[in-house]
């Protein structure tokens, strides 16, 4: 099994709160930074993404993949690559926990990339660290940002 790197940020939010922020692909591209489209190609029974198709553009990596998503529950959900051009894995996790008797939510976000081309294992452990910093710090943003929310 490749090595995974995993990162965590508290978020001022429910676990509920902050799991429909991610359960919402098509509006990623309004607070994720690389991903530029998302499209949900198949759901399950509850209508949760089953499948999704994102392209994306971080400057000298532009891809487009799909991901097969797994919901384990109400505060954990995992996804596997299903087709890229660029990469061979792509396999992660976001794992809330509730936090002050849930008025906030600690978010753990585990990611394992493995590209096409040859990598040093340091240059891609940095790489999949930036990566989830920007997503955490995108993710915080967002659900704390959303009009209405306490």
């Amino acid at each position: 099994m490749a090595e995974h790197t995993r990162s965590s940020i508290t978020i001022e939010a429910t676990p509920a709160d902050v799991m429909a922020v991610i359960a919402d692909f098509g509006r990623y591209p309004e607070w994720t930074g690389e991903v530029k489209e998302a499209e949900v190609l198949a759901t399950d029974a509850r209508g949760r993404a089953e499948q999704v198709r994102l392209l994306l553009d971080a400057g000298a990596i532009k891809d487009e993949h799909t991901l097969a998503y797994t919901w384990k529950s109400g505060e954990e959900v995992s996804w596997s690559l299903v087709r890229s051009r660029m990469l061979r894995a792509l396999d992660g996790s976001y794992r809330l926990a509730p936090v002050d008797d849930g008025k906030r939510t600690e978010v753990t976000y585990q990611l394992t990339v493995d590209v096409k081309i040859p990598m040093l294992g340091t240059i891609k452990r940095k790489a999949e660290k930036v990566i989830i910093d920007r997503a955490l710090d995108g993710l915080k943003k967002r659900v704390e940002s959303i009009p209405g929310r306490p």
